[in-house]
């Protein structure tokens, strides 16, 4: 058994792109999610804790059109992986923002079954889904509501590059918080309160 492929570059710190080995015959396949040798960094930098490690893994699903983000934590490393499906991706680095020393820097990659990101606290996500998709992800904080944050997907000062919805209307299926999102000025506002 070989441990999962190596990770690829990102202009992003700490973002991590990746993908997992599939290992198959005729009776299947065997997909090696994560293991603890796998020099995840889990430091303090990346996931606001000295002690971190992933405490709750979940399952989401999606259908074709949904988009869910742009969410943001101050206190959580999230590791995603995509079981089934294809979607793309949007990371908005909001440190510099934050931080008042530049603007928000995007990334945004599509990712296929196996493929993997890590994605570090401060660092804002969301995803359309341009197939159906199944995305574990492992996360350092247990879910409480306390670091569910957010923006709105479509902030024209991010300008994150969405393709084409896949749907009738062509608009995202939203959730009725991601439809509430505030700009992410009106987010950075809130957290400097």
């Amino acid at each position: 058994m070989t441990a999962p492929s190596r990770p690829a570059a990102s202009v992003l710190p700490g973002v991590r792109w990746g993908a997992i080995d599939r290992h198959g015959d005729l009776r299947g396949s065997f997909r090696e999610l994560w293991r603890a040798s796998s020099n995840l960094d889990l430091s303090p930098r990346w996931t606001g804790s000295p002690d971190a490690h992933f405490v709750q893994a979940n399952l989401s699903t999606s259908a074709l059109g949904v988009l869910r983000g742009l969410h943001y934590h101050r206190r959580q490393l999230d590791h995603w992986i995509v079981a089934s499906g294809r979607a793309l991706v949007a990371l908005v680095d909001v440190r510099p923002a934050a931080a008042g020393s530049g603007p928000a820097v995007v990334e945004t990659r599509e990712l296929a079954a196996e493929g993997t990101v890590t994605i570090p606290r401060g660092v804002a996500h969301g995803f359309l889904a341009l197939e159906a998709l199944e995305l574990i992800y492992l996360v350092t904080n247990e879910y409480d509501g306390s670091d569910e944050l957010g923006f709105a997907w479509d902030d024209p000062a991010v300008g994150v590059p969405w393709p084409a919805c896949p749907t009738p209307d062509g608009r995202p299926i939203l959730s009725e918080r991601d439809q509430a999102n505030p700009t992410l000025a009106g987010l950075l506002e809130r957290l400097r309160r």
